[in-house]
């Protein structure tokens, strides 16, 4: 990573290389900075609204972006989602194309004390996750030389791996109108970088390859607390709602361990031998995270809503201290709506479809030739019900950095498709 961090500017002047990735999201340069590509919390329902989420009470989809919402799912609510991207990165004179998909998440949630009034809304709602955190995957390649020699050489950096979290989220009714929720995740993964260099020129030719492996392995626990105020009856008729949501994920360390390995391997790849060159332990310190949200919603028939986000990755530290170069001030927005023309509609299917857009707009946390990186996206999806259940689909269309200011970009197009399914558990019977 050092390296990158330091010649950026010559590397994306020079030819680049980037790989398809087995299991992961697609790759992407911009995933060398910190501990690689943030995910979000976002579910498939929500990512159809641009990632809005925040304020939105849901009775047929689980709310995993404020654990204070979870108290207005009705009934035991599982769902499970993929991703596939396509991703087109230029720079120069420069592009390519790289496409992949990846498991979004799996979530479960279902309540433990049953609901009293309002009728839709429980006491106490528990939910079981896992989803990736950040995700790392980048090749690139650009020529050097060797210190003191002059001689030159093609310098390959590649980097995998990611973290994953696995997380408990509670919400809990306070009153009538307020909820509050606590979100813990056990985060782990390991992040690998390998830089390897190649003698262009030489008269005795080297028939292998040096590479120096590094590997930080990440073990700990985050937390994360929300609150939910939502008012009813408002206005005409006494059918809409104004509903607030505020989150904050506690800044904090990970534990982390890394292992720096010396590797030797034929021209093709394979394996010679390698030496562990040093193992040592430390810390990364995860920034503290605010956002916050407002919704109108009308009933079962329409919803609009608007999200804020706030990270300061200045304040990152990691084991590996070349991993705290290049990274800003993060915050986004998202403005995003759905519509179900009549969700209890008999004869026409179609009025029963929960129609969704939002747009989205972020300053990424990391700096591309000293320039802040800009990310617009366009999203849109539906959700086809299936009886209390859902098959859920979104897409999102765009655009992350601007070659005249990071020297690279890249246009991108995602889509999501998952599963919601509603069952109804623990119900108390009235006749034996």
């Amino acid at each position: 990573m050092s390296i990158f961090n330091k010649y950026f500017y010559s590397v994306i002047l020079s030819a680049f290389i980037l790989h398809e990735s087995n299991g992961q999201a697609a790759g992407s340069p911009f995933s060398t900075f910190g501990i690689g590509e943030y995910y979000g919390n976002a579910l498939i329902h929500n990512q159809g609204m641009a990632g809005v989420g925040l304020s939105q009470p849901q009775t047929w989809y689980l709310n995993n972006q404020n654990p204070a919402l979870l108290v207005y799912n009705s009934f035991t609510v599982f769902s499970a989602g993929i991703i596939g991207e396509s991703r087109t990165v230029r720079a120069a004179e420069n592009s390519e194309r790289i496409r992949s998909g990846n498991l979004n998440y799996l979530a479960v949630a279902f309540p433990i004390r049953p609901r009293s009034y309002p009728a839709k809304m429980h006491r106490w709602t528990t939910s079981l996750g896992l989803m990736p955190y950040t995700n790392v995957d980048y090749s690139i390649q650009y020529t050097g030389e060797v210190i003191g020699s002059g001689t030159p050489t093609t310098v390959e950096e590649q980097g995998s791996g990611g973290l994953s979290q696995f997380y408990w989220s509670n919400g809990v009714r306070i009153t009538k109108e307020l909820a509050v929720g606590l979100k813990a995740s056990y985060i782990f993964g390991s992040l690998v970088n390998d830089f390897t260099g190649i003698l262009n020129e030489t008269s005795q030719p080297v028939p292998y390859r040096i590479s120096v492996n590094e590997k930080t392995y990440i073990t700990d626990f985050g937390f994360s607390a929300g609150v939910s105020f939502s008012r009813d009856s408002l206005w005409r008729g006494d059918d809409y709602r104004l509903s607030f949501g505020a989150v904050y994920a506690f800044g904090g360390d990970l534990k982390a361990r890394r292992t720096d390995k010396f590797l030797r391997s034929t021209m093709s790849g394979d394996l010679i031998d390698s030496v562990t060159l040093a193992t040592f332990r430390g810390n990364l310190y995860i920034p503290q995270e605010f956002g916050f949200g407002i919704a109108l919603a009308k009933r079962n028939n329409w919803s609009l809503g608007a999200d804020i986000r706030y990270q300061d990755w200045t304040t990152f530290r990691s084991i590996n201290r070349e991993d705290q170069e290049g990274l800003t001030k993060s915050w986004g927005a998202a403005i995003g709506g759905e519509i179900t023309p009549d969700p209890f509609a008999v004869n026409n299917y179609l009025n029963r479809i929960a129609y969704r857009a939002g747009l989205s707009y972020e300053i990424s946390p990391f700096l591309a030739n000293g320039q802040e990186v800009r990310d617009f996206g366009i999203n849109f999806g539906f959700s086809l019900p299936t009886g209390r259940s859902s098959m859920d689909v979104a897409f999102k269309v765009g655009k992350r950095g601007n070659r005249s200011e990071n020297i690279l970009e890249e246009n991108y197009f995602k889509v999501y498709f998952g599963l919601t399914l509603n069952e109804q558990w623990f119900i108390k019977r009235k006749f034996d």
